[in-house]
């Protein structure tokens, strides 16, 4: 038994110095590769989590990967510049909503629920921040672009799986649904038809996007 949680507690200290060593999130066959072959890498990724769980740093799991971020509650205090606040627009919170929801989705998909058209510049934007990402073509005529979210939309609203995002209760609960709600009613988790790629518009609305 000694010997047993001797091994263990080894093997907690490796996968801690391979997570503070590594340059990005690994995954639990990637930590595995450090340790020796059949070791049980989840059992202890989660007793690993739970022992940093109350501490500054937390061991976290986003998207099948496992990283060390600073806890939540302390990220006020860690911060000493202040940072300029840049909101999306509604086109673009509207946008981003209805991939997270639907992914992989075309832009003519997001331009059916939302019911107005969008500039390239509104889905260039998400991409810059790193949430939204081309995700292959759907097999129809012209085979326009797919869109889906990224790891870094999973890390940034702290979210481990899409499994994750709210629900419309949730959302009117919380009083979040109400600037995106023409969109979000229609979403319901099912999937949009299938259309061809609609012909690009821009629009007033997106001029946000195009400055940020």
């Amino acid at each position: 038994m000694s010997d047993a949680i001797d091994d263990d507690f080894r093997f907690q200290r490796i996968i801690e110095a391979t997570l503070f060593a590594a340059d990005k999130p690994l995954t639990r066959e990637q930590i595995a590769e450090f340790l020796p072959e059949g070791t049980p890498v989840q059992p202890l990724l989660e007793a690993l989590a739970e022992s940093y769980a109350p501490r500054g740093v937390n061991l976290v799991q986003r998207g099948g990967k496992w990283h060390f971020q600073t806890a939540a509650d302390l990220g006020d205090i860690l911060r000493r510049d202040e940072d300029q606040t840049r909101k999306l627009s509604r086109a673009a919170l509207e946008t981003l909503a209805i991939i997270a929801y639907h992914e992989p989705v075309t832009r003519a998909q997001i331009e059916e629920i939302r019911g107005v058209s969008i500039s390239k510049g509104t889905i260039d934007v998400l991409m810059e921040a790193g949430w939204v990402r081309p995700a292959g073509r759907r097999e129809v005529p012209g085979r326009p672009l797919l869109y889906a979210t990224t790891q870094g939309f999973l890390v940034h609203f702290g979210l481990s799986t899409r499994r994750d995002l709210p629900g419309l209760a949730e959302l009117k609960a919380a009083g979040l649904l109400e600037p995106i709600d023409a969109a979000m009613n229609q979403l319901q988790f099912e999937k949009p038809p299938e259309t061809p790629d609609a012909d690009e518009a821009d629009t007033d609305e997106e001029m946000d996007d195009e400055a940020l």
